[in-house]
């Protein structure tokens, strides 16, 4: 049975009210009793006319959601949803369809019991704001990092606390930059900080090594449902999430075999064959499997388009090629972004790349992760495709361009001209990094000069591996104003406190 570590049993009670098993339901006869919802509701991928629904139950079940504008749920529809099973790890999710565009809706969740059609698990409620259609104000949070580098859940340091400031923002919705869960990063029951005091984690099995199998894929993001402030957010605020390498094994990319002792699986594909599954189950996302980049409009003012830098990527070497079929995208994705560039009609198009554009993300000694590599000169290696959108947005006359990251551990704004680049064929634009939620904290990293990077701002720790105990998680907030256009970035600490801010204006 998957289980909480005994010792901490209450522990885990105070982090999340569970006791007992994280997500794998226990042998027992449900005659007569009701299903159980384990780990609260979750929506996402909100559109003017759509969103999903999530919700897990203790047994197999049927899923059902009632919807409505108001929070009495009078005049609501009720939508019957997928059966609950353990081919999913009692996950599952539905897509509510014909909703009203740009509105504040509530949804009430149940699990019916297959044994006993018509009892029905107590509700659970949430919500979630539908994207618009016409110009209305827009604000929206972006981090990325979630229980990385051995910094889990302690109710003394108020655990994931940041889900909670970003929750007072009240923004209509999480871009989430990646790293959802850190599969590779096994927690201690306690790390002694610098100055003496202990850090506590909540424990539970699947976090006590390196995730391989499905089930200890699973349980990376049971384990953050624990947290009570991550799950009142994730029952508020629509999530729009991005797939990248914590998620499966820190770096990965598609056909590497690992050289580490942790693992007794080498092979990552297998590895990420898991991790998908358990991603697409725990996550609420619109599909089932694939890669998963896609653009959700919010009305005239806003295309995100999230991208996928790690189905598609190509392998961790010096990053110095001079092959333009290679990259981290893809050819079929790098054309639909750059079709999409030129389609869009909105106002700003942010892009979410979950790898930094300018800055140098080593892997080892020799390679790298990332699409930089440190030469300031004419683009080489992945800085080839992106130097393509770039430049065809340019000749295009494609304006409003914006990244939003995370990744690399600090908060930063860097601004790209072509004045100050080794190539001049692009329009100048901001990337903006903010992260990490809730993990060890570095930085800050080098920058390339190919695109030009100028580092407005930057907040990065002291020494490397900063705990959260030490002030040094952020998230990034946008606003975008309904009747001016202008996109507004607070870049912001752990308590909601901002940092540094911009408008710039289209």
């Amino acid at each position: 049975m998957t289980s909480l570590s005994r010792r901490n049993l209450l522990r885990a009670g105070v982090a999340g009210g569970v006791a007992g098993v994280l997500f794998e339901a226990p042998a027992f006869s449900s005659a007569g009793t009701r299903p159980v919802l384990t780990h609260g509701v979750q929506s996402g991928d909100a559109t003017a006319d759509s969103a999903i629904v999530w919700s897990r139950a203790d047994r197999p079940g049927r899923l059902w959601v009632q919807v409505s504008r108001r929070p009495d749920f009078r005049g609501s529809r009720v939508v019957r949803g997928p059966i609950l099973t353990p081919d999913t790890g009692l996950t599952g999710k539905l897509k509510l369809g014909h909703l009203p565009a740009g509105s504040r809706l509530h949804y009430r969740v149940r699990a019916e019991s297959l044994d006993r059609p018509g009892l029905f698990s107590a509700p659970l409620t949430g919500s979630f704001t539908t994207a618009p259609v016409r110009r209305e104000n827009i604000r929206f949070v972006w981090t990325g990092d979630v229980v990385g580098q051995g910094w889990g859940i302690d109710p003394a340091y108020g655990g994931l606390k940041i889900f909670e400031s970003m929750r007072r923002r009240r923004p209509d919705f999480l871009l989430h930059s990646g790293d959802t869960v850190y599969a590779d990063g096994p927690l201690a029951e306690t790390v002694t900080l610098p100055d003496g005091r202990v850090w506590r984690n909540v424990v539970s099995e699947e976090k006590l090594k390196v995730a391989e199998t499905l089930d200890e894929y699973r349980g990376q993001y049971a384990y953050n449902l624990l947290d009570p402030a991550y799950k009142a957010f994730a029952a508020e605020v629509p999530q729009l999430n991005q797939w990248d390498d914590h998620e499966v094994t820190n770096n990965w990319y598609p056909g590497e075999i690992l050289d580490d002792a942790r693992y007794t699986e080498k092979r990552v594909d297998v590895l990420a064959g898991r991790a998908h599954q358990a991603y697409h189950e725990w996550v609420p996302t619109p599909k089932n499997q694939g890669p998963v980049y896609r653009k959700i409009s919010y009305g005239p003012l806003l295309d995100v388009f999230v991208l996928d830098m790690r189905t598609f990527k190509d392998v961790n070497d010096g990053n110095t090629y001079a092959d333009p079929k290679r990259g981290l995208l893809g050819a079929q994705q790098r054309e639909w972004l750059i079709r999409g560039l030129r389609e869009s009609r909105a106002t700003w198009k942010v892009i979410a790349n979950d790898l930094p554009i300018g800055l140098v993300v080593p892997d080892g000694a020799a390679a790298q992760e990332g699409v930089a590599q440190g030469d300031p000169g004419a683009p080489l290696g992945r800085e080839l495709e992106f130097a393509r959108v770039l430049r065809d947005a340019h000749r295009r006359g494609v304006t409003g361009i914006v990244f939003l990251t995370a990744d690399v551990h600090y908060t930063a704004a860097h601004h790209y001209d072509p004045a100050r680049a080794a190539v001049q064929d692009f329009t100048p634009f901001w990337e903006f990094v903010s992260g990490p939620a809730h993990a060890g904290a570095f930085g800050p990293n080098a920058l390339d000069g190919t695109f030009g990077p100028k580092a407005v701002f930057v907040n990065a720790p002291p020494v490397a591996n900063t705990s959260p105990a030490s002030g040094f998680q952020h998230f990034g907030e946008v606003e975008i104003d309904a009747r001016t256009g202008a996109f507004t970035v607070n870049l912001r600490d752990r308590d909601g406190k901002s940092l540094w801010s911009t408008v710039i204006r289209s």
